[in-house]
C-alpha cells in the first residue's frame, strides 16, 4: 500500500502543477501584452506566490488532524481548474492577480497534505518519498512550459490557461477514485498546546536558522525562474516556445535528480547536499551574470537551477527532522517560507532588472551564497522534537 501511492502522488502532484508552472511563462505572456515593466512582471510573480503561502499552513494542519485527508486532496484540483480559468477571463492587471492568487491557494493545498502523508508513511525514508513526489512537480515543468510556449504561437494567453486546466480536472476526476486509498487517522482538534509546540521548535535559534536557510535558498532560485524567460527574449530574440523548451531543459535534470539526492541525504545527512547544491548554484549564477558569451551564460543557469532543483527534496525533509514530527503542519510552514516569502525574489530581481536583465542572476548568485552560510553554520546531527530538543 505505502509504494502504491508515490505513482499516484506523483501524477496528483504533476496535474496540480500543470498551470501554475505553466505560470512562468504565462505572466511574462500577459506583462508584455499589457507593456508591464520587469518589476510589475516580478509584482505579480510575487502575488501569485503569496496567495500560496496563505494556504500551506493552514494546509498542513488539515493533514495533521483531518482523517479523511484523500476528499481534502481530491478537492485541490478543482480549486486549480476553476481558479485558473476564472483568471483567464480577466482583463486588468489587478483582476488577473487576484484570480491568479486564489487559484494558487488550491495548488498550494496540495503540497504539504499529500507531503505529510508520505512523510508520515515512509518515515525512514523521508526525503526519497518526498523527491518522487517531486518527480511529478517538475515532469509538470517539461510538459507545461513546452505546452504553454507552442499554445503561445497559436493563441493568447486565456486560451492557452483554458487548456492547460483540462488535464488538471481529469485527473481531478480519477483521484476521486484514489482518495478512498489513503491512510486514514484519527481526527483531532488542534489544541492551544499544538500552537505552543509549533512556536517552541521554530522560534528557537536553530528554527530561525532553518527558515532562514529554506527562504534565502528558494529567493536563489525564484530571481532565476522568473526573470530568465524575460532574459531570453530580450536579449537573445527568443520566441515563447523557444524560451519555454530551454527553462523546461534546464530545469529537467534536478527533476530526474530528486530521489537520488534525497535518498543519499538519508544515508550521509542533509547538510553536505545543501551546502553543495547553494555553493555551486551560487558560483553558477554569478558566472550567468559575468559571461558576455551566450551559451556560456545558458549553461551556467542551466547548473545553477538544475542544483537547486535537485536539493528541494532534501530541504523538505530537513524540515520535518527539524520538527520530529508534525509532518503536514512542519511542511505547509515550510512551503509557506520557500514559496511565499521567497517570492519577494521575484520583485526584488525585476528591479535589479531594469537596467539589466543579467543582474537578476547576481541577485541570485547572493541568496545561494547566503543559503550556503547559513547551511554552514547549522550544528551537525541535531533534531528538535514536538516540544522538547533531543539529540539525534
Amino acid at each position: 500500500m505505502k509504494s502504491d501511492l508515490l505513482i499516484p502522488f506523483s501524477i496528483g502532484h504533476c496535474a496540480n502543477d500543470l498551470v501554475p508552472i505553466a505560470m512562468y511563462i504565462l505572466i511574462p505572456a500577459f506583462g508584455v501584452g499589457m507593456g508591464l515593466s520587469p518589476s510589475e512582471i516580478g509584482l505579480l510573480f510575487m502575488i501569485h506566490n503569496l496567495g500560496g503561502a496563505t494556504t500551506y499552513l493552514p494546509a498542513g494542519m488539515l493533514a495533521d488532524h483531518v482523517a479523511n485527508r484523500g476528499v481534502l486532496l481530491a478537492a485541490t484540483f478543482f480549486w486549480v481548474g476553476f481558479g485558473y480559468l476564472a483568471a483567464s477571463f480577466a482583463d486588468s492587471f489587478w483582476g488577473f492577480a487576484l484570480l491568479i492568487a486564489i487559484a494558487g491557494m488550491g495548488d498550494a493545498a496540495w503540497h504539504p497534505i499529500a507531503t505529510g502523508v508520505l512523510a508520515r508513511m515512509h518515515s525512514t525514508k523521508r526525503a526519497y518519498a518526498l523527491g518522487m513526489h517531486a518527480i511529478g512537480g517538475h515532469i509538470s515543468e517539461v510538459i507545461a512550459l513546452p505546452a504553454a510556449g507552442l499554445l503561445l504561437t497559436i493563441w493568447d494567453w486565456r486560451t492557452a490557461i483554458q487548456v492547460l486546466v483540462i488535464p488538471t480536472f481529469l485527473i481531478g476526476v480519477l483521484f476521486l477514485f484514489i482518495a478512498p486509498r489513503v491512510p486514514r487517522h484519527v481526527t483531532t482538534r488542534p489544541t492551544r498546546a499544538d500552537f505552543a509546540d509549533i512556536w517552541h521548535i521554530w522560534t528557537t535559534r536553530a528554527g530561525l536558522r532553518v527558515i532562514a536557510l529554506f527562504t534565502t535558498y528558494n529567493m536563489g532560485l525564484f530571481a532565476i525562474i522568473t526573470m530568465t524567460p524575460l532574459y531570453l527574449r530580450t536579449h537573445h530574440s527568443f520566441g515563447w516556445q523557444d524560451t519555454a523548451v530551454a527553462m523546461a531543459v534546464m530545469m529537467l535534470l534536478g527533476a530526474l535528480a530528486q530521489p537520488w539526492t534525497g535518498k543519499l541525504s538519508d544515508s550521509i545527512g542533509r547538510r553536505p547536499l545543501v551546502i553543495f547544491g547553494n555553493a555551486v548554484a551560487a558560483a553558477a549564477a554569478f558566472v550567468a551574470w559575468l559571461s558576455s558569451s551566450f551559451v556560456l551564460t545558458l549553461i551556467a543557469l542551466g547548473v545553477a537551477l538544475t542544483m537547486l532543483v535537485a536539493i528541494r527534496a532534501v530541504l523538505q525533509a530537513t524540515a520535518v527532522d527539524h520538527a520530529g514530527g508534525r509532518e503536514g503542519t512542519s511542511l505547509g510552514l515550510t512551503f509557506a517560507f520557500m514559496d511565499g516569502f521567497a517570492a519577494s525574489a521575484a520583485v526584488l530581481a525585476g528591479l535589479a532588472g531594469e537596467s539589466d536583465l543579467a543582474n537578476a542572476f547576481l541577485l541570485a548568485s547572493g541568496f545561494s551564497l547566503v543559503a550556503v552560510i547559513l547551511a554552514v553554520a547549522t550544528p551537525k546531527g541535531t533534531r528538535v522534537t514536538v516540544g522538547t530538543a533531543i539529540a539525534r
